[in-house]
C-alpha cells in the first residue's frame, strides 16, 4: 500500500514542504518536481486566492518581497487577479535562510490547478494548506468558500484519495468536511501543549500536524488511541528526525525531503 493511501503504521511518510526549500524557491513547480523526483511520498503547499478566485500557491497573503520580484511593493495576493500575479519571478532570488538554495530565474507562483497536473508523475499525494485567518479576513474568501473553491480543483483531477486538506483555521477543515466527507484532513497547531485528540476533535481532523517541538511520545500514543495520525512539522535536522521516527510519528514535513528519505533508508526504514 503506497504512503498516501494508508499513512498509519510502518514507514514515515515523508512530505516535501512547500516542496523543498532547503535546494530550490519554495512553492514552485521546481522545487515540487524535485520533490517528486527523490521520492516524496506527498508534496505539501500554501494556497491564497486573487482577485478572480484562482487558487495560487503562496505561503503569503503579500507577495513576499525576500524571495520574489515584481513590479511593485506590497502586493496584496487577494487584491490581483492572477494575470497580474504572474508578473512576479519567485524563483530568481535566493532565500537566505537556505544557504544551499539554488535560483531559478523566471519561476513563477503557479496555480493549484498547475502543481495538481503533476499527479501522473508518481504514486505520491498532496498536502495543500489553506491560508486563513480569522483576524485578517481581507486575505482570504469565507471559509466555506475557501473549501468550495479548493474541493473543486482537487475532484476536477480526481484527486480526492491523494489529497489532505490542512489549515491552522479550523473554520475551513470543518467546512470542507461539510462538502467533501472523504477528504482527509489535518490540523495544523502551534501554541502551549495541547491533548493531541481534542485538537482533532475540534477540527473535525483525521490527522493532528504540530510544530514538531509539541511531540512526545505520550502525545503520540494519545493520538494513535483515538484513531488520529500524527504529522508534525517542520523538523530538518538528522536528531529531530530520530526523536520524531521514535515517538511513532506517521509522517514528517520537512524542507528537506530527499535528505529524509536517503536518512530512512540508512535506518532500514525506507
Amino acid at each position: 500500500m503506497s504512503a498516501w493511501m494508508g499513512m498509519t503504521a510502518g514507514p514515515v511518510a515523508v512530505h516535501g514542504h512547500r516542496g523543498a526549500r532547503t535546494v530550490l524557491p519554495e512553492n514552485t513547480l521546481p522545487a515540487f518536481e524535485y520533490a517528486i523526483e527523490h521520492g516524496a511520498d506527498f508534496i505539501e503547499l500554501d494556497l491564497a486566492v486573487t482577485k478572480d478566485n484562482v487558487l495560487v500557491v503562496s505561503h503569503d497573503p503579500i507577495v513576499n518581497e525576500t524571495i520574489c520580484r515584481g513590479p511593485r511593493k506590497h502586493a496584496v495576493i487577494r487584491e490581483m487577479t492572477a494575470a497580474e500575479l504572474r508578473e512576479w519571478d519567485c524563483g530568481a532570488i535566493a532565500n537566505p535562510e537556505f544557504p544551499r538554495q539554488k535560483t531559478v530565474p523566471g519561476a513563477r507562483i503557479p496555480t493549484l490547478d498547475e502543481v495538481l497536473a503533476l499527479a501522473p508523475r508518481g504514486n505520491f499525494g498532496f498536502t495543500i494548506e489553506l491560508k486563513s485567518n480569522p483576524q485578517r479576513p481581507q486575505f482570504a474568501p469565507a471559509p466555506d468558500e475557501f473549501a468550495r473553491l479548493v474541493v473543486d480543483v482537487i475532484r476536477r483531477h480526481k484527486l480526492e484519495d491523494r489529497s489532505i486538506v490542512q489549515s491552522f483555521d479550523f473554520r475551513t477543515l470543518r467546512a470542507t468536511r461539510k462538502i467533501a466527507p472523504s477528504i482527509r484532513l489535518a490540523a495544523l497547531y502551534s501554541g502551549p501543549p495541547k491533548d493531541f485528540p481534542s485538537i482533532a476533535q475540534e477540527a473535525q481532523a483525521d490527522i493532528v500536524a504540530p510544530n514538531f517541538k509539541l511531540v512526545t511520545p505520550e502525545a503520540v500514543q494519545a493520538a494513535h488511541r483515538a484513531g488520529k495520525q500524527v504529522l508534525p512539522w517542520t523538523p530538518n535536522e538528522p536528531a529531530e528526525w530520530d526523536r520524531l521516527i521514535a515517538a511513532g510519528v506517521n509522517g514528517i514535513i520537512t524542507d528537506d525531503p530527499a535528505e529524509l528519505i536517503a536518512h530512512l533508508a540508512r535506518r532500514g526504514l525506507r
